[in-house]
């Protein structure tokens, strides 16, 4: 019998640890996981403290108004970790990702030359070499080209589970140049995965556990490949592949343009029950000046006729949009119209904005610049109507049985909650045990945001 005999202990690498914080869409969701994935096979793991952290990751949002104070404050938290943990003897990497990034980059260095690492939203499968010359460099990294080769062909297929519910992003970028969107120069053209590559990831995802996925996009209807058959594939073609992966119960997109609704598209909303009755369709204006000022390309007649026809496609289907009020040059009368399409239509949910100069965009140097306080008032008046309708629509469905996917305790003890078709959340008092499942359920009552509702008897007898 031989013995092996060991002369010293092996030596033990403690995990690294990585925080992320995330603003902004859903895409900046996928892509802060998808950062994390490519960080993990050099040994970093989540963790939700910052303090604690060996790396920290801003992953940024260029949308919303004074988004880059926001970043810059942030930076200056941030910068207090990072001191004190260099004076207990360890490193903290300090890095600032997604559109902020983009825009800003050198604005950035300059103002906090404390960060390590600064990269666009098409370079993060780069990470590991940034990370990698940022360990044995004195000065920053910086990356925010947008690169010939497709980042997503560089990205592991290993990925942490995202749970019941995941999001798949499956086309980035823009085309469009509306007025007063920096998209198109923060992300880039638009580019589309490839349908093999988004089948691939959604049956990971499934297998993970995944039951519900969200396709993602800037222009997601716009997403346009080749199929396994040489056949050009459409979002409505790969819906129907998407549907056939067994364990995936329900389907969702977003973001949509008006433009890119195509025939095919409305008629997977009838004909493929695992896509959820429930579309984000931003018109951001009711009035046509105001729309062509924004060069959305669209009027306000040809968006009430991709409605109709959805509606008529899928009669229970319930709509979202943005707006955006004070664009340059709306007057009051463009305004009115706005508050008119939004009555006519009916929305279960919306979001709502000021419009805010964006530089480098054409209307932050338009004429016709609406005072802030009209924009106020404005935004006011139609949160008010929107707030109405989301109620209206909330109420609608008291009394009905609808199929609720649990995903998650309660807020209370004894409860469990799950979202319905139309991206409610819901809640009632059950058994732990139907996490997991797609139960129905009948809804007893309306809040804002949310809805209650309780087992039917049968299904009550059988939990």
């Amino acid at each position: 019998m031989e013995t092996t005999v060991l002369t010293g202990a092996p030596t033990i690498t403690p995990p690294r640890r990585l925080h992320v914080i995330t603003w902004g869409c859903q895409m900046n969701v996928y892509d802060s996981g998808r950062m994390a994935d490519v960080l993990a096979p050099l040994g970093y793991a989540p963790t939700a403290d910052a303090g604690d952290a060996d790396m920290v990751i801003l992953n940024t949002c260029h949308i919303r108004d004074r988004a880059a104070e926001k970043v810059f404050s942030e930076l200056g938290k941030l910068r207090l970790l990072k001191q004190a943990r260099a004076e207990a003897g360890g490193r903290m990497i300090l890095a600032v990702a997604g559109c902020v990034a983009q825009a800003e980059g050198a604005e950035i260095l300059a103002r906090a030359p404390f960060v390590d690492i600064v990269l666009g939203p098409q370079t993060y499968h780069r990470l590991p070499e940034m990370v990698a010359r940022a360990s044995r460099a004195a000065g920053a990294v910086i990356d925010t080209e947008f690169p010939a080769d497709d980042k997503f062909d560089h990205l592991p297929d290993e990925a942490a589970p995202q749970g019941l519910t995941a999001f798949l992003t499956i086309q980035e970028g823009c085309d469009k140049f509306c007025s007063f969107c920096v998209v198109p120069y923060t992300r880039g053209a638009e580019q589309s995965r490839a349908e093999a590559a988004v089948l691939a990831e959604a049956r990971r995802l499934v297998a993970q556990g995944a039951r519900e996925i969200t396709l993602l996009g800037q222009n997601v209807n716009g997403w346009h490949g080749t199929g396994a058959d040489g056949a050009p594939s459409t979002l409505g073609r790969l819906v129907r592949r998407l549907a056939e992966i067994p364990e995936l119960w329900r389907i969702r997109y977003t973001t949509s343009h008006p433009r890119d609704m195509d025939d095919d598209l409305i008629a997977a909303h009838a004909e493929v029950p695992r896509l959820m009755p429930f579309l984000h369709l931003p018109v951001q204006s009711g009035s046509d000046p105001v729309l062509a000022a924004m060069n959305r390309r669209h009027s306000v007649a040809d968006f009430r006729r991709i409605i109709e026809r959805l509606r008529a496609a899928r009669p229970d289907l319930a709509v979202s949009s943005d707006f955006i009020v004070g664009h340059p040059g709306e007057t009051r009368a463009d305004f009115a119209a706005t508050l008119a399409l939004v009555r006519e239509v009916g929305f279960a949910q919306a979001f709502s904005f000021k419009y805010s100069a964006r530089p480098g965009t054409p209307a932050a140097a338009s004429p016709g610049q609406v005072d802030e306080a009209e924009k106020d008032a404005r935004l006011q008046e139609l949160q008010a109507l929107l707030r109405d309708q989301q109620a209206a629509f909330n109420r609608s469905c008291v009394g009905l049985t609808v199929p609720v996917l649990f995903t998650g305790l309660g807020r209370h003890p004894g409860q469990v909650a799950g979202r319905s078709p139309w991206l409610h959340a819901v809640h009632i008092s059950g058994p732990a045990s139907l996490i997991g499942t797609e139960t129905r359920v009948k809804i007893e009552a309306a809040f804002p945001n949310s809805l209650s509702a309780s087992l039917p008897e049968q299904e009550r007898a059988c939990a």
